[in-house]
């Protein structure tokens, strides 16, 4: 199992396409996707949505078949004050066309147990497509911790419905690698790794998570005790946004290269000798 993916969020908007060989090229069997173009930086790609364009999937299924590449994540799930989780059918449907395993959700909706039921709505919809949710913790949100994430998994109780490990929101949230390694194994089903400083670079924590993480290694997160604390079968997203790279015209491979070699450096030196 190759379990290196390219997070979308590391390639600002780039098409699906170009995105397939862009992670072929560097050696990667996994992405993640937006289904719409989450243009954020203007690096002037197309818009895109991979809802409304049918021979873009078609195009999209091709490519990834011709350079042997998968997607590990859907991403870009929210759960928002009245929303009707059932608005969601036809995208579980595309992505089950596109052969995601899993999707990824956070909730903006300030009710804590509003949004536990939420989730559950939305595990059971996805499930009915055999796409199975992971939930991430983000710093600021209504689930901004690892202890709060698993509040929500025992509530909606479902084998499907699992963890998703992000390192910078982990660290920053006040956990590490000994709260994850007191975690049943299973209730883990995605990471995402970065690094990062202990302390905040910017006033706006969404800033900096959005458009300016490290390479692996070069912070301050035990990136390599977190590994060693994950289960080994999951995938590891590398999610490494970094804006002011690609507004100066850094082409993507260039910016995520040394991240590849970092990471696989680490999952390495973590694996079972």
């Amino acid at each position: 199992m190759d379990r290196l993916s390219i997070e979308a969020l590391s390639v600002f908007g780039l098409p699906p396409v170009e995105f397939v060989d862009l992670a072929a090229d560097l050696g990667c069997r996994n992405i993640t996707i937006f289904l719409q173009n989450f243009a954020s930086v203007p690096l002037g790609y197309p818009p895109f949505s991979l809802k409304d364009d049918v021979a873009l999937r078609k195009d999209m299924l091709a490519a990834m078949e011709h350079r042997g590449v998968t997607i590990s994540l859907g991403d870009g799930f929210l759960v928002l004050p009245g929303a009707d989780m059932r608005s969601f059918r036809g995208d579980f449907d595309i992505l089950a066309e596109l052969g995601v395993p899993r999707i990824n959700v956070v909730s903006l909706d300030p009710d804590r147990h509003r949004s536990f039921d939420q989730f559950a709505a939305l595990a059971e919809l996805a499930a009915e497509r055999s796409i199975e949710t992971v939930i991430e913790a983000v710093p600021g949100l209504t689930v901004g911790d690892l202890p709060t994430a698993l509040d929500a998994v025992k509530h909606v109780a479902r084998p499907d419905f699992r963890l998703l490990i992000d390192t910078m929101h982990l660290v920053r949230s006040g956990s590490g690698a000994a709260d994850l390694a007191a975690i049943d194994p299973h209730h883990i089903g995605y990471a995402q790794i970065n690094d990062t400083t202990l302390q905040p670079r910017t006033v706006n924590y969404a800033e900096e998570a959005m458009y300016e993480r490290m390479v692996p290694g070069e912070g301050e997160l035990p990136l390599r005790d977190i590994l060693a604390a994950l289960p080994s079968d999951i995938v590891i997203g590398l999610e490494v946004p970094r804006r002011s790279l690609a507004l100066a015209g850094v082409h993507p491979a260039e910016r995520l290269r040394p991240c590849i070699a970092a990471v696989r450096a680490l999952l390495t030196a973590v694996s079972p000798k």
